[in-house]
Order: structure tokens, then sequence, then C-alpha cells
């Protein structure tokens, strides 16, 4: 395990080192900055998240810790208030070729009680990402490149160990989520795909996306849809709105003067219809008895709710 941190630890390094003479992007002092401000709202009701049959995936005893308590396990890719604002929409503003340091390191995700945890980040192309794994199951982490114009492409796929730090023999107690095994993937995406995506392929309700930046000026919504990027150059530029689970992303076109603060809101298309095969199905189609065991699914971390 000692040898495996230093190993990861050396190729964040070396990654660095490797591609930071690459950038197309100057640290330069920023005279008269200007801020971005806005709120992303939903247009239209938001989607009842997606709905994975625990029985039909691996651990279902454990990943059942967040759950809806009847075995689903839901995936909730949209969070909005009763105002309509949206929490986790990436903000980014593109063009920028020089402004303040870029302070982005290698992107962390968590595997946490059978989820990926951020849903939504950022990647640098021909950087890196580093998951962690902090349940005592396997996970199986695939990771891919794609766009609407290109399709996917796979990038990476690679095993991550139990956390041997959890008791396996207890798999309904309580832990203090130790990090367990490390795994640090160097990627180059495509030219023309700007999305990163990661699931686990053992468990279908775990996943990741990331959108690709080439400057520090992004942010993502907080908990009322509100957003600030800060010490923006003056200049023209277009700031997008992205979310995974938005089909058309949205886009503005801002001109920002010498220490201006400028607003600017978006409103993104809830999907309509049937958005997805994943729903909760009644009376379930697989039940325990697929299994010829008993199985205990039981939501100790979190009740999900619709």
């Amino acid at each position: 395990m000692k040898n495996s941190r230093i190993l990861g630890t050396l190729v964040l390094g070396l990654l660095w080192a490797t591609h930071s003479t690459a950038l197309a992007y100057d640290v330069v002092e920023v005279k008269g900055g200007a801020t971005l401000v806005g709120t992303v709202t939903l247009d239209g009701i938001p989607p009842p998240p997606k709905a994975y049959n625990l029985i039909t995936f691996p651990d279902p005893e454990y990943c059942g810790r967040i759950s809806d308590g009847q075995g689903w396990r839901l995936l909730k890719d949209f969070v909005v208030n009763d105002r309509s604002q949206m929490q986790g929409v990436v903000i980014v503003v593109e063009g920028v070729k020089a402004g303040k340091p870029f302070s982005l390191s290698i992107p962390k995700v968590e595997a946490r009680d059978c989820q990926f945890l951020p849903f939504t980040t950022v990647v640098r192309d021909e950087h890196g990402i580093e998951v962690v794994n902090m349940d005592p199951v396997m996970h199986d982490i695939q990771a891919y490149e794609t766009s609407l114009a290109q399709g996917t492409r796979v990038l990476f796929n690679s095993p991550l160990p139990f956390n041997s730090q959890h008791q396996r023999e207890n798999i309904h107690a309580t832990h203090k989520h130790v990090p367990g095994p490390s795994l640090v993937h160097q990627f180059q995406l495509s030219k023309g795909r700007k999305t990163f995506v990661m699931q686990c392929g053992f468990h279908a309700y775990m996943e990741s996306w990331a959108i690709v930046v080439d400057n520090p000026y992004f942010t993502f919504t907080n908990e009322t849809g509100g957003y600030v990027i800060s010490s923006l150059p003056p200049g023209n530029y277009r700031i997008r709105a992205w979310h995974p689970s938005v089909k058309q992303e949205q886009v503005h076109t801002v001109t920002v003067e010498p220490n201006q603060t400028v607003q600017v809101d978006f409103s993104l298309a809830s999907p309509v219809g049937r958005w997805t095969a994943h729903t909760i199905q009644a009376p379930p189609r697989f039940t325990s008895a697929a299994l010829g065991r008993p199985v205990l699914i039981e939501p100790l971390v979190e009740h999900q709710r619709p």
C-alpha cells in the first residue's frame, strides 16, 4: 500500500512536469478584472431520478445503504430546489488565453457508498484523474470520452480493489470512510471531444461526468443555482452552462469591461417524455428470490426519495 501511494505521487508529479510546458494558457497579472455572476434555472418539471433494481447488480446489501428502502437505487442527477434553481451545473468561460493562475490540480473522484462523488467536475486534456475507493467492495472504473457528433471512445478500464480498511464481515456496519486504493490515470482526448464520463462496470448507477477546460475561469452552481467567476480580463467571451443530463447546453456571448460586474443567467430545458429506461417498476421484475437467498437492503446512509 505504501509503495502504491508513492507511485501515485510520482505519477502525479510526472503528469504535471511533462505537460506544464504544453499549455496554451499564460498566467499574467490581471488588472481591472471583471466579475461574472448569475443563476441557472431548470425550465420545466425536473425528471424523476434514474432507478436501478439492486438485485440485478453485485453487492446489493452494501450498495443498498443509499436506496429507497424498497430495493431501488436512485441516481439523482438533477438537483433542483423549489424555485427551479439548479445545483451542479458547470459554468465555463471560453476564449481566455491569459489571466489568473490555473489552480486546478488532478481532480479526485471518490467511490463512496457505491456512488461517485462529485457527480460533475472538470478535467484538463493530457492530464489525469484520480479515483479513490472508500468502499469495502470492488469497483471497475470504465472511462470514456464522448460527444454528440463523434460518439463515444474508451479511454481506460481498470479495476479498483476493495478497501480492506473496513470490516467486510459486517457489510451493514457504518464506517469513517478511510481512503483505500487510489487509481491515477492520464488520458488524452480526441480532437473535438470535450466530455469525460466514468461509470462502474459492476454498479451501473455509479456515474461521474466532467467537461474539459483549458483555463481557470470555471465554477459550479451552488444550492440556489448561483455562481461567481472573478478576476476575468476585459474582453469578449462565450459563457457556457453545461450539465451532463441536459441535452442542449446554453451559451451566451458577453463583453466585459474593466472592473465591471456582469450578470449572465441561464435557463436549461428539462428533458421531456421517457428520457431514461431506468425507472422504478412495481412490482419489480426481479426480487431476492432470484438470488436464492434472503437479502437485507437497508438504507443506512440515506433513504432516497424520488
